[in-house]
C-alpha cells in the first residue's frame, strides 16, 4: 500500500511532463500582455476602480447615522458630505436609507427620501451619491458594510502606474485541469479574517523545475473564467505579501493555459479599504519563484499583508 501513492505521483509527473509547451510567439504574447496592462490601468483609474475607495464602515443592527460630523455613528471627514447625510437602518440582511432633509444625497441624479438598498450580495448594489462621493452596501462573511468611493480620491489622481517583471513566454504554461465533484467548495479567508466557502470546480497542475505544482481554482458568480489566488517565493519580496490573482480560460480538452505574465496584485495592495481574499494554504507555492506579472505597488502605504 505505501508504494501506490508514490507510483501515482510518478505517473502523474510523467503525464504532466509530456504536455508540450504552448507554441507562443513572443511578439504576439507581448502585444496581448501590453493590451491587458492597459485594460487593467483603465479599470483601476475609472470611476468604479479600486483607487477611488475612501471608506469602509461596518453596520450595526439598528440605526447607523452617516455624515461628516463627529457625532455620527459613521464618520467620513469629507467636504462633499453633509454634517449628517442620513441614516442606514440595518435589520438582519436588509438595509434602508433615510436621507436627512437638505443632506444632498441623490440616486441617479435625483434627491432621495427613504428607500431600501440592494447590497452587492445579489449583484449590482444601489449606489447613492453626494457630490463626488459614491456609497453603497456590501456583504462580507455575513456582515454588512458601507463602502465609499471618492471620484477625487488623491490615490486615483496621483496614481503613478504599475511595475512588472519583464514579459516572458517561459511563464505561459500548459496545465492539466483536475475536476472536483460538483458542490466542492474552498474555505477562503479574507484580509480581515472573515471566512466564506467558495465553489471550486477543480485544480490545475503544471510542472516547473522538475516538480509538479498544484493550484485550486474558484468559480466566481457570473464569471466564466476560473479564478486563482496564489502566493509564491516572490511574495513579500518583489511582489505583494498577500499574494496575487490570476484568471484563466475554462479548460479545453482537460488542459488550461496559465499566463503568469497576467498575475496581478489584489486591491488590498493598492488601497486600505478593500476586503481581499487570501490564497488558501494549498495555493502557497513557497518553493517556486514566479518571476512574471505584477510587482509590488510603489504607491503605499496600504494593508500590512499577513
Amino acid at each position: 500500500m505505501p508504494r501506490f501513492p508514490a507510483l501515482l505521483v510518478l505517473a502523474l509527473g510523467a503525464t504532466l511532463a509530456s504536455l508540450p509547451a504552448p507554441a507562443v510567439d513572443f511578439a504576439t504574447e507581448q502585444a496581448d500582455v501590453l493590451a491587458w496592462r492597459q485594460s487593467r490601468f483603465a479599470s483601476l483609474t475609472g470611476d468604479s476602480g479600486w483607487l477611488t475607495l475612501a471608506g469602509l464602515f461596518w453596520l450595526q443592527d439598528g440605526s447607523n447615522s452617516f455624515g461628516s460630523g463627529s457625532d455620527n455613528d459613521l464618520v467620513l471627514k469629507n467636504a462633499a458630505l453633509a454634517d449628517t447625510a442620513g441614516v442606514f437602518q440595518a435589520d438582519g440582511g436588509s438595509v434602508t436609507f433615510s436621507a436627512q432633509a437638505g443632506g444632498g444625497v441623490t440616486l441617479d441624479g435625483a434627491a432621495v427620501d427613504s428607500l431600501p438598498l440592494r447590497t452587492d450580495a445579489g449583484g449590482d448594489p444601489t449606489i447613492l451619491a453626494s457630490g463626488p462621493l459614491r456609497f453603497f452596501v456590501i456583504e462580507r462573511g455575513g456582515k454588512l458594510a458601507l463602502r465609499v468611493r471618492d471620484l477625487n480620491n488623491p490615490r486615483r489622481l496621483e496614481f503613478r502606474g504599475l511595475d512588472y517583471f519583464p514579459i516572458s513566454t517561459r511563464w505561459v504554461v500548459r496545465a492539466r485541469f483536475v475536476p472536483y465533484p460538483p458542490g466542492k467548495t474552498l474555505r477562503i479567508v479574507n484580509i480581515l479574517g472573515m471566512e466564506e466557502d467558495d465553489p471550486s470546480p477543480g485544480a490545475v497542475e503544471f510542472t516547473r523545475n522538475g516538480h509538479t505544482w498544484r493550484l485550486d481554482t474558484v468559480q466566481e458568480r457570473g464569471e466564466s473564467q476560473l479564478f486563482i489566488m496564489l502566493q509564491d517565493a516572490t511574495s513579500g519580496r518583489e511582489t505583494y505579501g498577500g499574494g496575487r490573482f490570476l484568471y484563466v480560460a475554462p479548460p479545453a480538452g482537460g488542459i488550461v493555459t496559465l499566463d503568469f505574465n497576467k498575475a496581478y496584485n489584489p486591491p488590498c495592495a493598492l488601497n486600505d479599504f478593500a476586503t481581499c481574499p487570501l490564497p488558501p494554504p494549498q495555493n502557497r507555492l513557497t518553493q517556486l519563484r514566479i518571476t512574471a506579472g505584477e510587482l509590488k505597488y510603489a504607491g503605499g502605504p496600504v494593508h500590512a499583508a499577513p
